[in-house]
């Protein structure tokens, strides 16, 4: 990651933090959220979230629930406010958008958020829901290993939703997960014109 110390997917991003405000509607709500530079998609909701926050089921009522690359926040808000009794858990490598998105749970009103990096998640917790737009552009190597550390802690009953671009490689990353020894399957769930939604869910 230091090859590209201004991605999004850097710890400490050297752009300028430049913050700034915008206007989204999360959940059917409207919000004034604050976004900033050297994170994802800080001038709007990105699309392919918007797929995931319109096209997933329902997350888990109960139980963790786990935003795996929350950015400043978008998915980790919706996860809050429609499962209120459950623990969410936004988690980014980025403490820019770490920042961002504690901010915005605070404008939003959830409290039922934690925003961490990685390695400060319990290792024994097992999550009930799991979303994320996945940060294709890291490269297929390290997108692999972020998934290897994530998707085998479902918990039995566990559902994750992945959203991918068609032309990013959701096809081959749907069966190169299928073809893994982690006990999961991958499945298609809905196909628009430019994403697909993937459900990950423990092999019957």
């Amino acid at each position: 990651m230091s090859e590209h110390p201004d991605h999004y997917f850097s710890a400490e991003p050297a752009t300028p933090e430049e913050r700034r405000q915008i206007r989204v509607r999360i959940d059917g709500r409207d919000l004034t959220l604050t976004t900033a530079r050297g994170v994802y998609s800080p001038d709007r909701l990105d699309p392919g979230t918007a797929v995931l926050l319109a096209g997933a089921p329902d997350p888990s009522p109960t139980g963790h629930l786990l935003d795996l690359g929350c950015g400043w926040g978008p998915i980790s808000l919706t996860l809050a406010r429609r499962s209120p009794a459950a623990r969410v858990w936004g988690v980014d490598v980025n403490r820019r958008a770490l920042q961002l998105a504690a901010l915005n749970a605070e404008a939003a009103g959830v409290d039922n958020v934690t925003f961490c990096e990685p390695a400060d998640v319990p290792g024994d917790l097992h999550f009930d829901t799991i979303w994320s737009n996945p940060p294709i552009h890291v490269g297929k190597a390290a997108l692999h290993a972020l998934l290897e550390r994530w998707l085998p802690r479902l918990a039995p009953e566990g559902v994750a939703h992945l959203v991918v671009q068609k032309h990013l490689g959701s096809d081959s990353l749907q069966r190169w997960i299928t073809a893994q020894d982690w006990g999961l399957t991958c499945t298609r769930l809905s196909s628009t014109k430019a994403f697909r939604i993937l459900e990950v869910r423990r092999s019957p």
